[in-house]
This record gives structure tokens, C-alpha cells and sequence, in this order.
């Protein structure tokens, strides 16, 4: 920690927009780094969350690091083709935006992927979280998540719940209030998100534990009721919609991060560089201004905290697959 906030503070005190440093291995081909443009990979097509991140990054970064961030989409497999991209990258100039489903990865197709969630990356900063809500549609007469609960004590199985499909991140987050709830819910899996989300609002499905941004402009119309949000304090989007916890189930922790990984093989000063423009964006007024209007918020945590929250959730995400009999290998 005091070697990266001291790269932080030569930085600052210097005002420098790139930084001079002895590189080795794939990162030594130049001691001056970025030495060309940097591909910025992310595995969901353009105009999502997690893209919608990695621009917001890319323009705060080419301006700091003095050369041009490129984000490059390549969807498909879960993500699992631009981990592997970026895994295996060895030009010195390739970052992954990564998202929650990251750490689901090695619990749904571990005979099938060629890297490690975990050991094949380095964590630089996670940027920003949405809040999982839970939303009803009309076909679920229900107001709070008392009611919601009771209901689906009285008749297991007797509630659906939609999601982008089976694994996705709001797969897990359904399943994991559903065993802290002790209750049985229907699985409806979907092709993505919005024609989840449009089921339950023509009321062919009852509900949806969906990410905040997914869904606040039909909450907002009064199209979708968000009965509780998992967030430690009330969204000031959703100021009338309580938390999880002030509803009776203090234990539910469920969002969806968004955050930038590099290849293990990258060099700390590097790390330190990339921590800087990743603090930059956040922090900023225009970045957590624009993140706040697509319902996520600005929530920077780097370095050892990001890489132990990562390991954390891979082995979580694990057990419950394993638990539930997830496997799409």
C-alpha cells in the first residue's frame, strides 16, 4: 500500500502523463509505457453497462497516459473470449473490463476455459456497482417483500423469476436470496436481459431480481414496483424503495461491479498507473455523474482489497453452482 501510494504521490507532485519506468518481459519494449495504443477489451456488446464503463475509462485514460485507449468488444461465451483474449495477451498493452460475471466463470465452464478467474489477471480497481432490486410485474399483486416472501412460502414454486439466463450474475443474486429467504422459486431464463425484463412487465413472468440500471426507467414510469434494493443505504434514484436489510434480510449483499483487470504478468508500476486514470474517472464530477444516471454508482476499490474481493466471490459463486448442480461445460 505505501509503495502505490508513493508512485501516487511522484505522480502528483511531478505532473506527469506517463511515467519512466525499467520494464521486463513482454511489458520491456520500451522503458517508457504506454509506448503505443492500449486495447481496452470488454465482452459485451456496445451500449451495455460494462461498455458504457469502459468508454467512460478510455477517454479519461488516453488523455492521462498520453496514448490512445481503444475499446475493442468481443462478446460471446459468458465473456469467456475476451478473458481469454486478455489472459493470454502478451503485447503489454491489453486490459480486460470485467463485470460480476467474471468471478461466475470458473463455477459454470471450468472444463472449458483455458485461464484462471483469478490467477491469470491482476485486479487494477473496481469502478462501479449497480444494486441488484428485486421488481414485480403485474402479475404479482404484491406491495413489499413481506408479502412477497409469504407468498412464496405458501406456494413453493408457485412464483417465476426471469433472467438474461442460466448463470448470469441475477441468476445467482435470484438464487441466493431464494436459500437465505428459505423459499422455492421457478426459474425463467431468457436470451438477455431486456426480454426478461419486457416478460415481466407484460406479466408472463412474476418477477425479476435485476440490476438497477436494467430496470429504473420502468420503475420510474410506474411500468415495474421495486419492492427492496440490495444496497447499504436507499438509492437516490429510488429514495421510497428500502434496502434488503430494512426489510428483514440484513445478510443479502447482491450487485453487479464493474472493474478493470490486467494480465498477471503486469508490472507494478504499471498497476500504479492505471490505479491513477481508474481514480481519475471515478472520482470525477462528468464520470460519477454519468454513472449515477444509468443507476450505478462510482465506487473505486484497488489494488489487494480488489484482488481479495475477487478471489472471494469466485469461491462463493463456486460452491453455490456446485450446490444448485450449475454446470455449462
Amino acid at each position: 500500500m505505501q509503495q502505490h501510494l508513493g508512485h501516487r504521490r511522484a505522480l502528483a507532485g511531478l505532473g506527469l502523463s506517463f511515467l519512466i519506468i525499467p520494464l521486463s518481459g513482454a511489458w520491456a519494449q520500451s522503458p517508457v509505457w504506454p509506448v503505443k495504443p492500449v486495447r481496452l477489451v470488454v465482452g459485451f456488446a456496445a451500449g451495455g453497462p460494462t461498455d458504457v464503463v469502459a468508454r467512460g475509462f478510455a477517454d479519461q485514460a488516453s488523455k492521462g497516459l498520453g496514448q490512445a485507449v481503444v475499446v475493442d468488444n468481443k462478446p460471446g461465451a459468458n465473456t469467456i473470449i475476451a478473458a481469454e483474449a486478455v489472459a493470454g495477451a502478451t503485447d503489454g498493452h491489453t486490459l480486460l473490463m470485467a463485470a460480476t460475471n467474471h468471478t461466475m466463470i470458473p463455477a459454470l465452464y471450468s472444463a472449458r476455459i483455458k485461464f484462471d478467474a483469478v490467477r491469470s489477471f491482476k485486479p487494477v480497481c473496481r469502478i462501479a456497482s449497480a444494486p441488484t432490486v428485486l421488481v414485480v410485474g403485474p402479475a404479482l399483486p404484491v406491495k413489499t417483500l413481506a408479502e412477497f416472501v409469504e407468498r412464496a412460502k405458501a406456494v413453493p414454486m408457485g412464483i417465476t423469476y426471469a433472467t438474461p439466463g442460466i448463470g448470469s450474475s441475477v441468476h445467482f443474486a435470484s438464487e441466493l436470496f431464494a436459500r437465505q429467504a428459505a423459499v422455492k422459486l421457478t426459474h425463467v431464463p431468457y436470451k438477455g436481459a431486456a426480454p426478461a425484463v419486457a416478460d415481466v412487465m407484460a406479466g408472463q413472468v412474476d418477477a425479476s431480481f435485476a440490476t438497477l440500471g436494467s430496470v429504473l426507467p420502468l420503475i420510474k414510469s410506474g411500468k415495474l414496483t421495486a419492492l427492496a434494493i440490495a444496497n447499504p443505504q436507499r438509492s437516490a434514484q429510488l429514495p421510497g424503495v428500502p434496502t434488503f436489510a430494512e426489510a428483514g434480510f440484513k445478510a443479502y449483499a447482491a450487485d453487479a461491479w464493474y472493474g478493470l483487470l490486467t494480465p498477471a504478468s503486469t508490472p507494478e508500476p504499471v498497476m500504479a498507473l492505471l490505479q491513477r486514470e481508474a481514480r481519475a474517472y471515478a472520482t470525477s464530477a462528468a464520470g460519477a455523474d454519468k454513472l449515477r444516471a444509468l443507476g450505478m454508482e462510482p465506487q473505486v476499490q484497488c489494488g489487494e482489497a480488489f484482488a481479495q474481493d475477487v478471489a472471494r466471490e469466485t469461491a462463493v459463486w463456486t460452491q453455490i453452482a456446485q450446490q444448485l448442480k450449475l454446470k455449462v461445460d
